[in-house]
């Protein structure tokens, strides 16, 4: 399983990845992470809160991100070198989210690569955007 190499990509090239967000996905990613802030863990101090409710993890919503860069474009082999993001709305248990990143600039001879970062829930309300820098495989 290899990559898209620097030479094969072009700018407005895009790929993505779509995920349901269960409560299992938030109670496995907080132990992973340590994250166990009662807006994602309890119920009665979430429904008090700017949301109204229980909230997925931002950082593990940005994780599909990274699936999108790793696995599809440019794909294996790729390293993961900055991420910039801004959350801007929540994402709730069993909200299906997308992933999208597409070729913003090319600069070969660095390897270097800028994508524009999209991440959209099911209703196409932008939830997080940002930009990644990264280095395709060789």
């Amino acid at each position: 399983m290899k990559g898209i190499t620097i030479e094969a990509l072009t700018i407005g090239q895009n790929a993505s990845f779509s995920k349901t967000i269960t409560e299992t996905d938030v109670v496995l990613f907080g132990g992973l992470s340590g994250d166990l802030n009662p807006a994602h863990f309890n119920e009665e101090y979430a429904k008090d809160s700017l949301f109204k409710g229980r909230i997925a993890h931002g950082m593990l919503c940005s994780s599909l991100i990274s699936t999108v860069l790793g696995m599809h474009l440019p794909g294996p082999g790729t390293i993961y070198l900055k991420q910039d993001l801004k959350f801007l709305a929540p994402v709730r248990f069993n909200d299906t989210i997308t992933a999208t990143c597409t070729v913003k600039s090319i600069t070969k001879e660095k390897n270097r690569v800028i994508l524009e970062c999209k991440v959209v829930n099911q209703a196409g309300i932008d939830v997080i955007v940002g930009e990644a820098e990264v280095m395709p495989p060789k």
